[in-house]
């Protein structure tokens, strides 16, 4: 297995471990496995629940004892970087194309989608996903399916079948924009029939498909088509004009940044709260800055994102504010009274847009708030219906502003047309998705702030909160007992349960601090237990002023300052 290309990779991160490979030797299915999470590790190359991977293997038939083809790829909702055997689909492959017997048309696309459990062999399998077909009509053992932003934006630039052609030599296809399905599999079979020999194929607006004949080969195509359309954009960015037309404003310094995030976002929050309750995350990541602070914004965040996988988690398009960098935050209902007619215009917009676009079979319309919230020169701001789905939304965006800065750079972004976007937003699948997934626990949405938290009773009433679906705020004034605390519910809840504060509740400052970072990670604060304390027990005649100052400190004090929120 040769690893002489490792040294040409600068733009992608090139992970393969040729003696974990060889332990694998023989077993196709756990190839498929490692080659998919070094694939999800690396965030340029697909984003968190994107993209897909299959490999086709010969096994066994149970009925028959005869042998034949099975294809084994990500089933429906499952993550590469975290795959595993159980998160897989496995389909007769001669069943699977011979659906194209029954298939009359675009007009079928949903219904076929039901048909593809006729066509499961193992019985455990992950339900498939609407990408089945597109491995299934390709007759390579190993395919990628990513959506990295370097091809994205080639994918999505208006010149994109032109630049991929001259970019790779006619050794990439091209398939244009097409909603995922039965019939874009055909197409991309087509593609393939009309192109023989080519290593892969760039679908319009959407991803990156790539092959190869072992899991190594097919690593080391999708690495390498990958770069070369990094590179190609690193060649170009300020080459024709500066990136995103030049800079309009400097942001402010990382303190001022978080100051006015912190002071913002609870208003943010309640605003987004109107019709479900709401988990905020905020980042000012230095992409985002540049994107936010340019001359390029109001033409560019109104068209919305072009990959399929971005639109479903940010929503049509961001709301960008108008506040100045200085504004003053201070005054809550002045400020509530400034903001109103954004939300306002967002969702009469939103309404519009459904209404314009949707069909008799629609779902209804959904929540009409922005997920994504944009204020120049300090950062971005989602909100979702618990904090995973929040930050997730804000990683999808900053993978949209990386494509529409690679597109602008080589030719001019295209986003989806509106109606495209409406059929993937309101798709029934999609519907029936959201349907099937867990109802809220009674606590969700909810923020709840116990101070104490690292330890002992605080710490099982942190945890009893969090099983109930609320997102907590831990904290002590022991830097040793928070750490271990962090580490308990990190293991226990995931990295999206909980933010972290030292905090001593006699210190108004560091109440105010906790505040301030519960805001930054969540949002705000909904919930407020008391229940960092102590216990001086002697007799009263033995009690000093110093104990008397200290109690009254920690359990009338802290709490007034808690509640207060100095």
């Amino acid at each position: 297995m040769a690893t002489v290309r490792v040294q040409t990779f600068k733009r992608v991160s090139y992970l393969w471990d040729e003696k974990k490979a060889a332990e694998l030797a023989g077993n196709e299915v756990a190839l498929l496995i490692y080659r998919s999470n070094l694939l999800g590790a690396d965030l340029r190359l697909t984003n968190y629940g994107g993209g897909n991977t299959s490999c086709k293997t010969t096994e066994k038939d149970m009925l028959t004892g005869k042998e034949t083809e099975i294809m084994w790829i990500k089933g429906s909702g499952g993550d590469i970087g975290t795959l595993t055997k159980s998160g897989l689909a496995s389909l007769y492959v001669d069943r699977l194309r011979s659906l194209k017997n029954i298939y009359k048309g675009i007009e079928m696309e949903d219904e076929m989608v039901g048909l593809f459990n006729h066509c499961i062999y193992d019985l455990s399998s992950k339900a498939p996903s609407i990408d089945t077909p597109l491995h299934g009509f390709l007759p390579f053992k190993h395919i990628d399916h990513l959506h990295p932003d370097a091809a994205i934006s080639v994918a999505a630039a208006k010149d994109g079948k032109k630049i991929t052609q001259e970019l790779f030599g006619g050794s990439i296809g091209w398939v244009e924009w097409q909603r995922p399905g039965f019939d874009l599999g055909l197409k991309l079979k087509q593609c393939l029939d009309e192109n023989p020999g080519i290593k892969g194929i760039m679908l319009g607006s959407h991803g990156l498909f790539t092959w190869g004949d072992t899991a190594y080969e097919s690593y080391i195509n999708t690495l390498e088509v990958i770069e070369r359309c990094a590179e190609y954009l690193e060649e170009n960015y300020g080459k024709k004009r500066p990136v995103f037309g030049g800079q309009r404003l400097q942001s402010l310094d990382k303190s001022r940044r978080s100051e006015q995030a912190a002071a913002l976002a609870p208003v943010l929050r309640g605003f987004c709260s109107s019709a479900t309750r709401m988990i905020g995350h905020f980042t000012d990541d230095e992409r985002v800055l540049e994107f936010t602070n340019s001359k390029d914004l109001d033409t560019l965040a109104p068209l919305g994102t072009s990959c399929p996988d971005h639109f479903l988690r940010t929503k049509i398009s961001p709301l960008v504010l108008t506040l100045s960098l200085d504004e003053n935050l201070a005054d809550v209902e002045a400020l509530k009274k400034k903001l109103a007619p954004a939300f306002e215009n967002y969702r009469k917009m939103y309404a519009a847009y459904y209404e314009k676009c949707k069909h008799a079979s629609s779902p209804a319309m959904r929540d009409p708030n922005p997920v994504v919230i944009l204020y120049p020169g300090v950062g971005m701001f989602t909100f979702a219906k618990d904090k995973q789905t929040a930050r997730v939304a804000s990683e999808f965006y900053i993978n949209a502003i990386n494509v529409m800065k690679g597109a602008e750079a080589i030719s001019q972004y295209t986003s989806l047309p509106r109606q495209e976007a409406f059929e993937i937003e309101y798709w029934l699948l999609e519907e029936a998705k959201l349907q099937r997934m867990p109802k809220p626990k009674a606590l969700s949405g909810k923020v709840v702030l116990v101070t104490g938290s690292a330890g002992g009773i605080g710490k099982a009433i942190a945890k009893k909160f969090v099983a109930e679906g609320a997102v907590a705020v831990i904290n002590d004034n022991d830097p040793g007992r928070l750490k271990e605390a962090e580490e308990d519910f990190k293991k226990k809840f995931g990295k999206d349960a909980f933010t972290s504060a030292l905090l001593d509740v006699t210190d108004a400052s560091q109440i105010s601090q906790a505040m301030k970072a519960a805001a930054l990670a969540f949002g705000g604060v909904d919930i407020i237990v008391n229940n960092a304390g102590l216990s001086i027990s002697k007799p009263l005649e033995e009690h000093t002023e110093k104990d008397w100052d200290i109690l009254y400190d920690v359990l009338v004090k802290g709490q007034f300052w808690s509640h207060r929120q100095p």
